[in-house]
């Protein structure tokens, strides 16, 4: 059976994982609602 010290290390890696996801998450979203980013624009660049 795991220690509770191991337990808690790995729940610490996972919080800190969760958490990095979802603020990159929020910052694209963000990004997308403000027009700082465009699928259209890269789609006619790309052309």
């Amino acid at each position: 059976m795991a220690d509770r010290s191991g337990l808690k290390l790995v729940g610490f890696i996972f919080a800190t994982v969760t958490l990095a996801v979802m603020l990159t998450t929020t910052m694209v979203v963000k990004g997308y609602a403000d027009g700082s980013y465009s699928l259209d624009a890269a789609l006619i660049e790309g052309q």
